[in-house]
């Protein structure tokens, strides 16, 4: 890399470009609005962009150009850390793609930003969950220039899950669509980020050699001017971390590394490695130390490994290799633990996935759409009013039981309302497969299940409930929603001598008081 290569201003250009783009290419110009959002997020004025999306939605009204401003904004508000602020746009652009449906293009962008906002909100089933839709979206296109952006964002989602392979394959998706694009696109797709990541990672697991391959590889290759300016400092650090494995190379990787700005404050962190990273090139092991000491690793996106992996560089340098050990058996603990999270995902996974469809076996007779919640698979209110009355007209008696959820408008909240779909989902997975064959579940609404125990009594309902509620509470919702834990409260009476109205009415208001108790003994 030549030192001369970065522009004036310190910024690589982010600017329009129809070199190289067709006739068909420029119909993209539809998505102007989305673009000019985009454009300054790419160049680090994340507040900027966040300002202009909200001016431009003010004036626009077709569903494309909206939806695709919301995601330029999400964008910019993710490299804010501004999480907190994301559920409803998320909950808007999901609204409008199944209001008026998108391109798949659009459609995998969708998932791969909310893939990123989940994985960030430590949410790691919902972050696999969008990776994998986007991904189907993005593989229903072919080259549509439109696609490059989402393709990045996907490839960016999978190597912060860890999933280096996925990452560099959707990587490769975007760069050979961008070959018949312009050269904003081309721009887009270098990305160092992606390979330092999987470079960091070889290196933590002992695999250096593969490590500086790759690391060598950027820096032979990319300039300062071949980036949009976000992902400039990543280069800087492809430049000190070769360097501390013995590469080396033309230019100043610290110059690279200060092309930050408070508003993403990622590239803060990323500077203090990079610098700790040089400190130990220049021999200076010992303020390496000193700067890894206040580093949080989590905010640069190099995984929590990459802090131990470089003190126990810093430690060998230092001569302490006892030191350098310890490091290194954290980088190893690190690893493992990140790896159990995925391998514990998968096995719950696969159970929830064999729980729902069970379910969806259990009400297969109800295939009727009019019959049955979409959402849930589970019976609706109008089958819940065929059932009860059958079962009064018949004679027989039972117990109802209206259960409501606590918690759940804080997942709505925080998470939003997609998450709120899944858990809504998996309650019902956890209740059906805790109810005794022959008893009855539906989905009365919002989050209100509704349960029939027939040829069942008051007295003996308690401990049917009891199981009910610990299977909800019991339920591992950290990897889906963490932070807001989901339990259940429920109201029973009897159906003897009363219609659903009358029952409803008075299970439903048990239900309150009982939420009522609970809430005056917090």
């Amino acid at each position: 890399m030549r030192p001369d290569d970065l522009p004036p201003d310190g910024l690589a250009s982010v600017g329009p470009d129809t070199h190289g783009t067709s006739a068909d290419d420029l119909s993209a110009e539809e998505d102007e609005p989305r673009l000019t959002v985009a454009r300054l997020n790419w160049a680090n004025r994340q507040i900027e962009a966040v300002e202009t999306a909200d001016r431009l939605l003010a004036g626009l009204t077709a569903p494309q150009d909206v939806l695709g401003v919301l995601l330029a904004k999400l964008s910019a508000l993710l490299n804010m850390d501004r999480l907190r602020d994301c559920p409803p746009i998320i909950d808007a652009a999901w609204a409008l793609i199944q209001e008026h449906g998108a391109r798949p293009a659009d459609v995998g962008e969708f998932h791969a930003v909310a893939a990123f906002f989940s994985y960030r909100r430590g949410s790691l089933e919902r972050c696999i969950t969008d990776l994998v839709r986007g991904a189907q979206a993005l593989e229903a296109t072919t080259a549509d220039r439109r696609a490059v952006r989402p393709w990045i964002s996907m490839a960016v989602t999978y190597s912060l899950v860890g999933f280096h392979r996925h990452a560099v394959a959707a990587q490769r998706h975007a760069e050979d669509i961008a070959r018949f694009g312009t050269d904003e696109d081309r721009r887009l797709t270098a990305h160092p980020e992606i390979r330092v990541r999987q470079a960091v990672f070889l290196d933590q697991r002992g695999e250096t050699g593969a490590a500086k391959a790759v690391l060598g590889d950027l820096v032979d290759r990319l300039n300062a001017s071949d980036l949009i300016a976000i992902e400039v400092p990543y280069l800087g650090y492809a430049m000190a971390r070769y360097a501390v494995l013995g590469g080396s190379y033309e230019g100043d990787p610290r110059r690279l590394l200060r092309l930050r700005h408070h508003e993403f404050p990622e590239s803060i962190e990323l500077s203090r490695l990079g610098d700790a990273a040089l400190h130990i090139v220049e021999g200076r092991p010992r303020q390496a130390l000193e700067l890894l000491g206040d580093a949080r690793t989590a905010q640069t996106r190099l995984g929590r490994a990459e802090v131990p992996r470089l003190k126990a560089l810093a430690y060998i340098a230092c001569g302490d290799h006892a030191a350098a050990h310890a490091a290194d058996r954290e980088v190893t603990y690190l690893l493992a633990r990140a790896s159990d999270q995925v391998y514990d995902l998968f096995v719950d996974g696969i159970t929830a996935r064999l729980d729902f469809d069970e379910l969806r076996r259990n009400v297969s007779r109800y295939a009727d759409e009019a019959q049955t919640d979409p959402l849930t698979s589970l019976p609706n209110r109008r089958h819940l009013e065929r059932y009860v009355s059958e079962l009064t007209t018949r004679g027989g008696s039972g117990v109802l039981g209206v259960a409501d959820l606590d918690g759940f408008k804080e997942v709505n909240t925080v998470h939003g309302h997609l998450v709120g779909d899944e858990v809504l989902q998996q309650v019902a997975a956890v209740l059906s497969r805790t109810l005794r064959a022959g008893d009855f579940l539906a989905r009365y609404g919002g989050d209100e299940f509704v349960i029939v125990l027939p040829g069942t009594v008051l007295a003996e309902s308690a401990e049917v409930v009891a199981r009910l509620t610990t299977a909800v509470a019991a339920h591992d919702w950290a990897d889906l929603a963490p932070g807001t834990p989901v339990s259940l409260t429920m109201g029973l009476t009897a159906l003897a001598g009363q219609g659903l109205a009358e029952a409803f009415r008075e299970a439903d208001l048990l239900m309150l008081k009982a939420k009522g108790r609970q809430g005056s003994r917090d």
